[in-house]
């Protein structure tokens, strides 16, 4: 009945047309730890006063709210709540000091049994059931506002159930978000990759982010590029208030993106970086898996995802033509100009090894290991494929998929 009433309510929320709050109109406003004089734009949110949170505000609030959507995640699951609740010391104690509330987004595997039995044996975690999708959401989103409403944290943490936190990343995030003055912090973890398709493919992706995004000037509250990575988003909780919560961005599939612009525009400060240090995933654990995923995600990362796809076959060609044509010409044996062709050649081998250096100076930038950056140049073909992929899907079918439903692009 609980959950037939909350999609209902939920319902109204996204149909209706929904008085609005003016967060930064006079009497409203409230700064975000004292981060600016001014209010940021000027933005009527998308819910109805009270619908952030469902109860009243505690008093006083806990510290900290965890909150992990799962759908058949059963293979990830356990490891990530283990990191998570190993975390509980005397000083940050969960269920005094933190919770941590586990959605599980209608799962048909064993996820909701493995979360339910880490909340039998541990005081402070919560498994609550994801209500029915609604029109005009997504399954994450859809599933971590039905957690974001009960939070009791003055900060909340979102955070996918394929990852694994280092000890005391939890307090050194909340410290590392007060140093810097901002409301919401997020990481881009270590990516744990397994086979020859991921560890050719991965680096790839992860440099043109760092090319895309870089932190420093994400991070950077004049400039206007904003990025934020949704296995690690801490977001202070008037800070989510004034975001307008997941409901203000609730049919975007990139999500964690979306509040991220959201942030540099309402000036709640955003904070973002590489953490090996604090928490690592493994995003994918089969080719379909990884394929589908990318393929939801890439035209939205990259809006020049056709133009990056041929830019990438120009890199194949490259990498692979002007050796294969210089050898050619040194074997012509075309007497009298041999010497002027043997010269031809090596002009090409050095445009080739310039080549070869660049593209390798790109691919370090991704974070990762030595030998899967050594091997990127397999991924290539995949990885256009993939940015063409999705290009397609997003541009010309206006669909993707994702763990079994289809959502509008």
């Amino acid at each position: 009945m609980r959950t037939e009433a909350a999609a209902k309510e939920r319902g109204a929320m996204a149909n209706d047309r929904p008085e609005t709050i003016d967060v930064t109109g006079a009497g409203h406003w409230k700064p975000v730890l004292g981060l600016s004089d001014e209010p940021g734009e000027r933005t009527a949110l998308p819910v109805r006063p009270g619908t952030v949170f469902d109860q009243p505000e505690p008093d006083p609030l806990i510290e900290l709210t965890v909150i992990v959507p799962a759908r058949n995640e059963q293979d990830s699951l356990g490891a990530c709540l283990q990191s998570l609740v190993s975390q509980s010391e005397d000083i940050f104690e969960i269920g005094r000091d933190w919770e941590l509330i586990v959605v599980d987004d209608q799962s048909t595997d064993r996820t909701p049994q493995i979360a339910s039995e880490i909340a039998r044996s541990v005081a402070g975690v919560t498994v609550l059931p994801a209500p029915a999708l609604e029109s005009g959401w997504t399954g994450k989103n859809n599933a971590v506002f039905t957690a974001a409403r009960r939070a009791r944290g003055r900060w909340l943490l979102f955070t996918d159930a394929d990852t694994v936190h280092e000890p005391g990343n939890l307090r050194r995030a909340l410290h590392e978000a007060a140093r810097h003055k901002v409301g919401v912090l997020s990481y881009s973890p270590r990516q744990i990759v397994t086979g020859l398709v991921q560890r050719s493919l991965m680096p790839l992706i992860f440099c043109e982010l760092a090319l895309a995004y870089p932190p420093a000037k994400v991070s950077d509250p004049n400039a206007r590029i904003a990025a934020a990575n949704g296995q690690f988003l801490l977001v202070e909780r008037e800070a989510y208030r004034r975001l307008g919560g997941h409901a203000g961005v609730s049919d975007k599939v990139l999500e964690d993106v979306e509040l991220a612009f959201l942030a540099k525009r309402r000036k709640v400060g955003l904070w973002f970086r590489y953490a090996e240090d604090a928490v690592s995933t493994r995003m994918y654990r089969s080719t379909a898996a990884l394929m589908e995923g990318w393929t939801k995600n890439l035209a939205l990362l990259f809006h020049n995802a056709l133009a990056l796809s041929i830019w990438r076959v120009l890199d194949i060609v490259l990498l692979i033509g002007l050796p294969w044509l210089a050898i050619s010409l040194w074997n012509a044996r075309l007497s009298p100009h041999s010497l002027e062709w043997l010269g031809v050649g090596w002009v090409l081998i050095l445009l080739w090894a310039r080549n070869l250096v660049r593209f390798y100076r790109r691919v370090a930038r991704s974070n990762f290991p030595f030998l899967d950056c050594a091997i990127s140049p397999l991924g290539l073909p995949l990885f256009s494929l993939l940015l063409y992929r999705s290009w397609f899907q997003h541009r010309m079918l206006k669909r993707v998929s994702w763990k079994g439903r289809e959502y509008p692009a």
